[in-house]
């Protein structure tokens, strides 16, 4: 009884904390609780999808004034540009050509230099000069890692939507060089009055897909593999869960190798997909999972009888095999936490922060069963030890006391 108790508190807690897994991120956004210089207040924000970058509006429609905040952060170099930019044509697969862009130049001392710049193709250095709306309080500033523009656009009336871009790069000699070939992305087709968005090219579809891969894999080889290995290594202890222990061991596992596998298909598509950015590390600590993970499948359907001569072999096999692969997902997990905060901000924090809480929860409980069972197990061991010295012993069948000891 106290074994199936086990098991559904741990079921619960493991769906409490998935489920803030899958929600938390979209509940709030970061612009929400940003704040500027002079007590500047916007109608609308949003987090962008990506660089680390958000912004802050104001618009009305029937005179076409657009109050932006564009914020960057993680600006760690003093030698930075960062440009915001709205394409005229509202032309998505092109949006670069012909953008009108804000841009703001850090350097080392003082506030960023910051000015226009109207965008006539890829090759573009960001020269100063004339933009097509007017404009008025175009300024920047950098606090720390941010940089900020601001500005009031005049554009043209009865404007709903715009496509609007926005990259950063390094300075040389005063001069903007050409952003990371990473960056290209960063541009999304905008509705000013709802906040939506439709991201350019493959954006929202990658974004999506990152999305899918990290649930997938958290979900996986981060949460339903160590809920395995922990049914297995405690739940077997209690009479009552047995053999429900094993078969449930057994369907976690297995869900997780074929949930996992998805996921490892789908980040194979995204390292095509994300030319330019390094996912090395986490790509080959994925590859190295799934060969375990198989290997595993492999033991499963190999598994020789309890009471076979190279069962204890096995045994090894399998626990080795099982621990290492569960500490590789998680270190994994948190290296593709690392890589989509290195390519896309810091959007993803909280499912970070949340799969955390799941990891310190399945500690927690691995922690606790361990001093029960072991508990559990000494007593066992104390009474077994009881009933051997009471039949051995000087009044056991086998002691002097036994009748068959008499002449």
């Amino acid at each position: 009884m106290v074994g199936k108790l086990m098991v559904v508190r741990l079921v619960l807690a493991v769906s409490v904390l998935t489920s803030l897994l899958l929600t938390t991120s979209a509940q709030t956004q970061t612009c929400e609780s940003q704040t500027f210089t002079e007590n500047k207040v916007f109608a609308s924000c949003r987090d962008l999808s990506h660089l680390s970058s958000y912004l802050h509006w104001t618009h009305d429609q029937a005179s076409g004034k657009l109050d932006i905040a564009f914020r960057h952060t993680g600006i760690s170099a003093t030698d930075r540009w960062v440009s915001w930019a709205i394409n005229p044509n509202n032309d998505l697969s092109t949006s670069m050509i012909g953008a009108q862009a804000l841009v703001a130049i850090s350097e080392s001392g003082g506030a960023p230099r910051v000015y226009t710049s109207s965008i006539p193709g890829y090759s573009t250095q960001l020269a100063e000069g004339d933009i097509s709306y007017p404009h008025s309080g175009l300024t920047a500033t950098r606090q720390n890692s941010e940089i900020t523009i601001y500005a009031t656009l005049t554009l043209p009336n009865g404007t709903t939507n715009l496509v609007h871009l926005w990259n950063d790069g390094p300075v040389s000699a005063s001069t903007p060089s050409m952003h990371s070939t990473a960056n290209t992305q960063s541009k999304e087709s905008l509705n000013l009055l709802s906040g939506a968005s439709q991201a350019g090219s493959s954006g929202d579809s990658l974004r999506r897909r990152r999305n899918v891969h990290g649930i997938l894999n958290a979900m996986s080889w981060g949460t339903l593999m160590p809920l395995g290995a922990i049914i297995a290594r405690y739940l077997k202890v209690f009479k009552s869960a047995d053999p429900a222990w094993f078969y449930l061991h057994v369907t976690c596992q297995t869900s997780a190798y074929i949930v996992g596998v998805a996921g490892w298909g789908t980040g194979l598509k995204l390292g095509h997909d994300s030319a330019g950015i390094e996912y090395n590390t986490h790509r080959t600590l994925g590859i190295v999972l799934f060969c375990l993970g198989t290997l595993q499948v492999f033991a499963l359907l190999l598994r020789p009888n309890k009471d076979h001569k190279i069962r204890i072999y096995w045994n090894f096999y399998h626990y080795a095999i099982g621990y290492a692969t569960i500490i590789i997902s998680i270190v994994n997990i948190f290296q593709g936490f690392d890589a989509l905060e290195a390519s896309v901000g810091d959007r993803y924090n909280d499912w970070k922060h949340a799969y955390i809480g799941i990891i310190a929860a399945l500690g927690g409980i691995a922690v606790i069963l361990e001093a029960y069972t072991w508990i559990i197990v000494l007593k066992r061991k104390k009474s077994a030890n009881k009933t051997a010295h009471g039949i051995n012993g000087t009044n056991g069948v086998n002691g002097y006391g036994s009748s068959a000891q008499h002449v």
